[in-house]
């Protein structure tokens, strides 16, 4: 029998290096955004959670992109080219705003051009790679390593509070854009394919919803972003504000802890099944906000650290495993149009809503005549408790999963009315 036999290993390494410059980019602004808007802009938390949010809004719109324009017009590499060159240049833009509105504008009209590469590497790499299972991890891993490296070149150059990450993402952006020119020739699939809105929102999906156990996960999904974003959005400037020192570096220990435990999801899958890790990913994020809330910089400083490396718990457990729920729930028609949804769904509306309650919350609790400084284990309450709330609700609704071939009768009798 002949094996498969893999990609040639110069695309191996381009992909490779288009994934590390990838991450690199949004890893070297995002983390520090906040700290930055806080102590050197005086922008409200209102005002940074809704920056933040500009990703989310992004990820809401970045269907229409790839599934309109991307898919059917355009080659690959030339469409992720142009919209990294630009998108470096409005991030550089950002760095000469002073006042919120015009930086929340074109921060916004960055991330409509950024978030639809994530989509765009990840197709590209897929249509170059003979066998996508087996190579796909090897390659996406150097995209956690980027994300890895800026945090610690900004951690380690100290500079959190400036403007100097974005203009570094600007340029690693630029490169990249230049990068993709490089990259293997990509043409479009979909060029007489008329392609609808509802196929671009994976709005065929919603059957699956008549399935109660679907629904309650899609709910939970939703519902457990919007405590989420309190992460994302002022973990670094809380660190940074209780005397943490070089915090963007060791906010890496998230990801270096989410390669980790993204090895051992098929051992816990198998011991644990869909329900219960879930579940565990959500007590993880209820555990993170609860160490951020009780934790210190001094014999406490532990916490805070434990805090940062449930970030693998957090994500893998959630996230990794719900996508590969709705794989296995969703019939072969619609799995696509399913894991659309869901992200959708996630980091796009539960996330934007996030970015402004996570805001919301964070000016409700300033010290008093002390704008810099705020009562950290108020805010941090505010998701552990919204959290837990999700999970008990998840746990009491949720019904383990039917055997495959019991499922794919029920979605077949859902698709059909």
């Amino acid at each position: 029998m002949v094996g498969i036999i893999s990609m040639p290993i110069g695309i191996r390494i381009k992909l490779s290096v288009m994934m590390f410059l990838e991450y690199f980019v949004w890893g070297a602004w995002y983390v520090t955004l906040g700290t930055w808007l806080g102590t050197s802009l005086h922008f409200s938390g209102q005002e940074i959670g809704l920056a933040a949010g500009t990703t989310a809004i992004g990820a809401m719109v970045s269907p229409f992109i790839v599934g309109m324009i991307a898919d059917r017009f355009f080659a690959t590499e030339r469409v992720l080219s142009a919209l990294h060159i630009i998108g470096g240049m409005l991030l550089l833009v950002t760095t000469t705003q002073q006042k919120f509105l015009p930086f929340y504008v074109v921060l916004l009209l960055y991330a409509l051009f950024y978030m639809p590469t994530m989509a765009l590497t990840n197709s590209l790499s897929f249509r170059q790679m003979r066998d996508p299972g087996a190579e796909f991890g090897a390659v996406r891993v150097l995209g956690t390593a980027g994300w890895i490296v800026a945090g610690l070149l900004i951690g380690f150059l100290k500079l959190e509070p400036t403007s100097v990450p974005m203009r570094i993402a600007a340029g690693a952006s630029v490169v990249l854009g230049l990068f993709c020119l490089l990259l293997p020739h990509t043409p479009p699939l979909g060029k007489m394919k008329k392609v609808t809105i509802r196929e671009v929102l994976g709005l065929d999906a919603l059957a699956l919803l008549k399935d109660r156990s679907f629904a309650v996960f899609a709910l939970s999904s939703f519902l457990i972003c919007i405590p989420l974003q309190f992460y994302y959005a002022f973990t670094n400037p809380f660190l940074n504000e209780v005397g943490v020192t070089n915090a963007a570096g060791k906010m890496t220990m998230g990801q270096m802890s989410e390669v980790f435990f993204m090895l051992l999801i098929p051992w816990f899958f198998r011991r644990l099944g869909v329900k219960y890790m879930l579940g565990v990913g959500m007590l993880a994020w209820v555990s993170r906000y609860a160490l951020f809330a009780l934790g210190n910089n001094g014999p406490l400083v532990w916490m805070l650290y434990a805090g940062i490396l449930l970030h693998g718990v957090c994500y893998d457990f959630f996230f990794v495993t719900g996508q590969i729920y709705v794989d296995q729930q969703a019939s072969d028609a619609i799995r696509a149009a399913a894991q659309g949804f869901i992200t959708f769904l996630t980091y796009g509306f539960g996330m934007a809503i996030g970015s402004w309650v996570s805001g919301k919350v964070v000016d409700a609790f300033i010290v008093p005549g002390d704008p810099l400084h705020h009562g950290w284990k108020s805010i941090w309450s505010v998701p552990a408790g919204a959290s837990l709330i999700v999970l008990a609700v998840f746990l009491v609704l949720f019904r383990k999963p039917a055997s495959r071939e019991t499922h794919e009768a029920r979605v077949e009798a859902l698709e059909a009315n």
